[in-house]
């Protein structure tokens, strides 16, 4: 096999990384930061996000560009989604046909309301569009790091989504194939602006009953917005759908549900943001979907809610009190 190349040296880039190394592959970690790069590489574990999760002894980790994909067979992309256009640019020369590209981020493109793999088509320009395949589902990066179990969705033409599903496969790690890049995206990336709802509940001191509404009409919106946007209805009933959603709403591990909970209790969103060392691609990407959402004219209250409370400085609790006195409805 050839080399691997998994582009960020976040939790979820230094996991995948772990993963693939651990079964013997020789794995290279980018981070665009030299000095960063090079603590990583001595200290041999990622203090600052997987401090418990050393490197294994073919992981090795650089800062460096040029020549970075020569020989490299799988190039994994785990940069955030609002810079994932620059970073292909800086490699888009390097590739060749035989490199398949796995990106993992989830989130859509502000400025151009692009899926991530529309993004990438872009950069690459023309080149190679086959051998893209999209990484998602319901997966911390801090218990795939502990080996527990876990399962994920590979979606891409079926030859590289075959390929992806064999490299990442283990005991603990269970990956899926799947045809449907559309949903597959979407389903990661509407998801996050539903989990800041989750947690906006969470902060004010909401219960279980208002958790469960969130999460099953929130799935209702991510498959209205799906099915606008070309994707298949029952892939949101999935793992990168119904599956991921349940996670991001539920789990203390989940940025865009913390967001949510400050929200909820009162602080600012800059405040949040500021305080944070790792990004929440559910706060971007809201923007995108609720402009997406109004140009195809999809109902999205609970992302128009989110978005309102994001962008517009509407105060969470009369968010929630708008959802919850909309006019009566069929449920189907």
């Amino acid at each position: 096999m050839g080399r691997i190349v998994v582009m960020g040296a976040g939790s979820w880039g230094t996991a995948l990384a772990r993963i693939m190394a651990s079964k013997g592959n020789e794995v290279t970690l980018w981070d665009y930061n030299e000095e960063r790069a090079e603590l990583l590489q001595k200290n041999r574990v990622n203090e600052k996000f997987l401090s418990n999760a050393e490197f294994p002894e073919t992981l090795q980790v650089t800062s460096k560009i040029e020549g970075l994909l020569d020989g490299v067979e799988y190039l994994i992309m785990s940069v955030p989604s609002q810079v994932l256009r620059s970073v292909m640019g800086k490699i888009s020369n390097q590739l060749t046909e035989k490199t398949i590209i796995v990106n993992t981020a989830k989130g859509i493109e502000i400025s151009t309301g692009m899926r991530l793999s529309q993004v990438i088509k872009d950069e690459i320009l023309g080149k190679f569009h086959k051998n893209i395949v999209i990484l998602s589902g319901p997966t911390h990066a801090e218990e795939v790091a502990k080996n527990l179990p876990s399962t994920i969705v590979a979606a891409g033409e079926s030859e590289c989504a075959k390929k992806i599903q064999e490299l990442f496969n283990t005991e603990s790690f269970r990956v899926y194939e799947s045809n449907d890049i559309i949903g597959v995206e979407l389903g990661g990336a509407v998801k996050n602006g539903i989990a800041i709802a989750a947690g906006v509940a969470d902060g004010i001191g909401f219960g279980d009953n208002t958790k469960a509404a969130l999460i099953t009409r929130g799935l209702a919106e991510m498959v209205r917005f799906g099915e606008a946007l070309g994707a298949k209805a029952e892939t949101f009933s999935g793992l990168s759908g119904m599956g991921d959603l349940i996670v991001t709403c539920a789990s203390t591990h989940s940025r865009n549900r913390h967001v949510g909970q400050k929200l909820g209790e009162g602080k600012k969103l800059q405040e949040i943001l500021d305080e944070m060392e790792m990004v929440a691609e559910g706060v971007p990407t809201v923007k995108a979907v609720y402009e997406l959402a109004q140009k195809k004219k999809v109902s999205m209250p609970i992302l128009e809610g989110v978005y309102k409370v994001l962008y517009e400085d509407k105060l969470a609790t009369e968010m929630v009190k708008e959802l919850m006195t909309r006019d009566l409805k069929r449920e189907f």
